[in-house]
Order: structure tokens, then C-alpha cells, then sequence
């Protein structure tokens, strides 16, 4: 999937161009005179930005990133302003990231209902045969494939695009997401809310603007009150035929590949990335950033904060290979005998 340079107009409205040096003042940021003549019209991160589009710099695992940038301009630290290559405007301040959400809120609107609308609004388009439980809302420019149900009370956002043969459950929510053929969301399910971005700022905690999407592929199944978080910059994606469990949570940017199985419970933090056919047991927990290779097994309530390889069963807290993990259990319950058969119990 090519990378977007700026936010999909279907979800967000793009509010600029506005002056850099307004952007700049607002955010608390200093730019050199010279430079503060430019216009931006677009937020985005390191990696997809352009010309006309403002980005941040706020952890050092994006500095060639940073380095390689086409930016027009970047929210960074005095001490990494050198990094930015020709081209690219360093707007110095002490917190990039809440610096770039301040800018971010401004340049871009996530699309809302509109309340005087109908229900289902004149501008969302019906294939034949779909059918629409009471009390179900459909927002504008929404597109719903032939033969999809929309459950009662089930809210389809503006913009989003669901496939043929779908079932959308009574009250789940869907937004900011694009959905293929034969996709099952149980009740209760919320497909495309923000997700947990957050930086500090001057005054507190800062709410860091979600610009992402989400994509379900054809034939994914999502279970009761699961919760799938749209992209921050990229797009969160659930590969095709993968079988989501209630009550599993998937953050921000995470990419889920092809006939996968995630039992309930589990919560994968963002930026994940798990590989094709991976099955993960209930109540496990994912660290972000980290990668489960392709068919990896994770058993029940395990914890992992490093990369998982190919083909690996996985178990415990934190969460290392399972013949590793089983043979410590074992000398843990030996060596607890031993003690007791001493009188040391």
C-alpha cells in the first residue's frame, strides 16, 4: 500500500494552506525570519511528508528519517536542528511532538456527522440489497457493497467504504476505515477511533491528532466490543481471513497479517507488526514496535516485548521460547520440593 502524503480527504478536511510562521508562532516554536515566509498545508509524519507538509522529530529512532526527509519544514530540538537537510525549515522548540499536534488540529478536521442529516444520508450510496436495521446511521459519501446487513443502531461513518456480503453488528461502530468483501464486526465493535496518541506539552498532556485509516481486508472476521484503532500516520490493517476474538484490542498503526487467529483479550500496542498465520492465545499482551514472525504461536497471558522469529511457539511472562520457558517451570518446581522435603518450606 503506497504511502499518502497527506490524510485521506474522505476522513479528514485539509483546513490550509496557512503561513509557516503562524503555524510556527502558535505552536511555540522559533524559525529563522528568513525562513518564516512559507506556506504548509498538510501534517504528516517524517516518512510520507512533501514539500508542503509539516512533520516532528521526538525519538531517535527516526533520525535517518529525519536525515531524509522531504519535509518542508520540522518540529525538532535545538540540538537536532543540524539533522534536517536543505529544504526542510527547523522549527525549534522543547516538545516536538505536542508542537506538531497544536499544528496538526489546525491543518486538518476529522469529518463528522452532519446532525440536521438523515439517518441514512442522501449522498451515501446503497448497492442493491443491503439492508439497514433501525435506528442504523450512515454518514455522508459512505459506500456500502451489494448484499451487506447493517445492524440496528449500527453507525457507519462518514467516507467509509464496506465491501459485498458484509455484516456489520447492531450497535458496532465503523469509521475512518475502508472494509472488502465478506467482513464480519460483531455487536459492539468500534472500528476506527483514534488511537492512544498522547505527548507533553507546556500546559500538560497533549492529545496527538490520529491521521491514519483503517483497512480490514476481504473474509476478516471481528468479535464483540473489539476495538481497532485508526493509524496515526499509516493505516492499522487486518489481513484477509484473519479471525479477531471479543474483546481484543488493536492499536494505532498495527499491521495483522493474512489468516491469523487472536483469541480474546488480547491487546496488541501500536506499531505491531504479526506475520501471516500467527496464532496468539487469550489475554496476551504485544509490546509496540514489536514483530511476530510468520507462523508464530503465543500462548494464553503471555507478555512479549521482543521480536518473536518465524515458526517459534512462545510463552510466559516476559515472553521467551516455550521449551525454554517449560524447563524453567520445571527446575522452579523441583527446586521448590526440594526445599519443602528439607523442612525449608
Amino acid at each position: 500500500m503506497a504511502l499518502r502524503s497527506r490524510p485521506d480527504s474522505r476522513f479528514f478536511e485539509t483546513l490550509g494552506p496557512f503561513a509557516l510562521g503562524a503555524l510556527a508562532e502558535a505552536a511555540g516554536a522559533s524559525v529563522a525570519p528568513a525562513d518564516a515566509g512559507g506556506s504548509i498545508e498538510a501534517a504528516a509524519g517524517l516518512a510520507r511528508a512533501d514539500g508542503a507538509a509539516v512533520s516532528f522529530l521526538s525519538d531517535r529512532r527516526y533520525l535517518e528519517d529525519a536525515r531524509n526527509t522531504k519535509a518542508g519544514a520540522c518540529f525538532v530540538t535545538e540540538k537536532e536542528a543540524q539533522l534536517l537537510p536543505g529544504g526542510c525549515v527547523a522549527l525549534v522548540c522543547a516538545q516536538p511532538q505536542a508542537a506538531w499536534a497544536i499544528c496538526a488540529d489546525r491543518l486538518h478536521r476529522p469529518r463528522r456527522f452532519d446532525p440536521e442529516a438523515p439517518a441514512i444520508d442522501p449522498t451515501a450510496a446503497l448497492e442493491a440489497g443491503v439492508k439497514v436495521g433501525q435506528g442504523a446511521v450512515i454518514g455522508a459519501g459512505a459506500q456500502i457493497g451489494a448484499g451487506a446487513v447493517i445492524g440496528a443502531g449500527a453507525v457507519i461513518g462518514p467516507g467509509v467504504a464496506i465491501g459485498r456480503d458484509c455484516s456489520i453488528g447492531p450497535n458496532a461502530v465503523v469509521g475512518f476505515a475502508l472494509v472488502g468483501d465478506r467482513v464480519r464486526v460483531c455487536a459492539g465493535a468500534v472500528i476506527g477511533e483514534p488511537g492512544f496518541g498522547v505527548a507533553a506539552g507546556p500546559g500538560g498532556l497533549v492529545d496527538v491528532p490520529q491521521l491514519g485509516r483503517v483497512v480490514l481486508q476481504d473474509g476478516v472476521s471481528i468479535g464483540a466490543n473489539a476495538c481497532v484503532d485508526r493509524g496515526a500516520f499509516d493505516d492499522t490493517v487486518v489481513g484477509e481471513n484473519t479471525k479477531i476474538d471479543n474483546m481484543v484490542q488493536i492499536a494505532h498503526n498495527v499491521v495483522v497479517g493474512r489468516n491469523c487467529v487472536i483469541a480474546a483479550f488480547t491487546g496488541l500496542s501500536g506499531s505491531v507488526r504479526i506475520g501471516d498465520g500467527v496464532q496468539i492465545g487469550g489475554g496476551a499482551g504485544v509490546g509496540d514496535h514489536v514483530t511476530v514472525g510468520d507462523g508464530a504461536s503465543l500462548t494464553a497471558r503471555i507478555a512479549i516485548f521482543r521480536d518473536v522469529p518465524p515458526g517459534e511457539i512462545w510463552a510466559g511472562v516476559p515472553g521467551k521460547p516455550a521449551r525454554q520457558f517449560f524447563r524453567e517451570q520445571a527446575w522452579l518446581q523441583a527446586a521448590a520440593q526440594r526445599r519443602k522435603g528439607r523442612g525449608e518450606g
